[in-house]
């Protein structure tokens, strides 16, 4: 269980049991466990939405978008906002941007893409809502908590300390794979005939994600992962929102 107290720990505000000691083995376990949180997260979501049919759409969707919210952390929409921050300010020097990466404060940039991902964000929720997809709804963390797995598959991380590195370094490659796959067959389980379209859209978003990102600071941080999910989830949302 330690690998996937540690994705929790990562991913959410959830409690969990204390883990003990520096295992880098058990960090790297731990991706594989990211798209089961985002399952949980995704379910815990899809019950709240059933629960609000009855209420106003869009009062419904600020409600859902606040727990969805909050249940993270803000730790995903922290990473967007850093790595916006770092492309704005680094003007293509990638050691700058890591720099930048670490700075706690945000600037207008940064806070102008959170405000967009944020509004995309309860209005595609508040059409899904009113649909009652709570199936479409709930997929949406599940499929957004496995794009870092591909990303740490794919691409090289550029950072040598830290707990990212140590979970990026150890991800078994082969389970990894198999993860993804399993994901996909869950998808199309819950998008049914969409899930085509949506899982290509997906593939495609990360390859041009990691393409950006070797020609900009040489490979993946846990900023930019983070940004990739966010991104991820907000155009499935507005797509799901666009198909219903």
């Amino acid at each position: 269980m330690r690998p996937l107290w540690l994705a929790i720990q990562l991913l959410t505000v959830i409690p969990t049991p204390r883990v003990a000691g520096y295992d880098p083995r058990a960090f790297g376990l731990s991706v594989l466990c990211y798209p089961l949180v985002g399952a949980a997260i995704g379910a815990l979501l899809g019950g709240a939405g059933w629960l609000l049919a009855g209420s106003d759409p869009l009062l419904a969707a600020a409600l859902l978008l606040t727990l969805w919210t909050g249940i993270s952390g803000g730790i995903h929409l922290d990473g967007l906002a850093d790595t916006v921050d770092a492309r704005v300010g680094s003007h293509g020097d990638g050691t700058r941007a890591l720099e930048i990466m670490k700075d706690p404060r945000a600037g207008p940039m940064a806070v102008a893409a959170l405000v967009v991902v944020l509004i995309l964000k309860l209005a595609a929720l508040a059409v899904l809502v009113r649909a009652q997809a709570w199936h479409a709804l709930a997929a949406v963390p599940l499929a957004g908590r496995a794009l870092p797995v591909a990303l740490f598959l794919t691409t090289p991380y550029v950072r040598r300390d830290g707990l990212g590195a140590a979970a990026a370094a150890c991800l078994p490659r082969g389970a990894g794979w198999l993860v993804l796959a399993l994901v996909a067959l869950l998808l199309i389980q819950l998008w049914g005939v969409p899930s085509f379209p949506l899982l290509i859209g997906l593939a495609l978003l990360v390859a041009l994600w990691r393409w950006w990102l070797i020609g900009w600071i040489g490979g993946t941080t846990g900023d930019t992962a983070g940004a990739l999910l966010e991104l991820a989830e907000t155009a499935l949302l507005v797509s799901l929102a666009l198909v219903d």
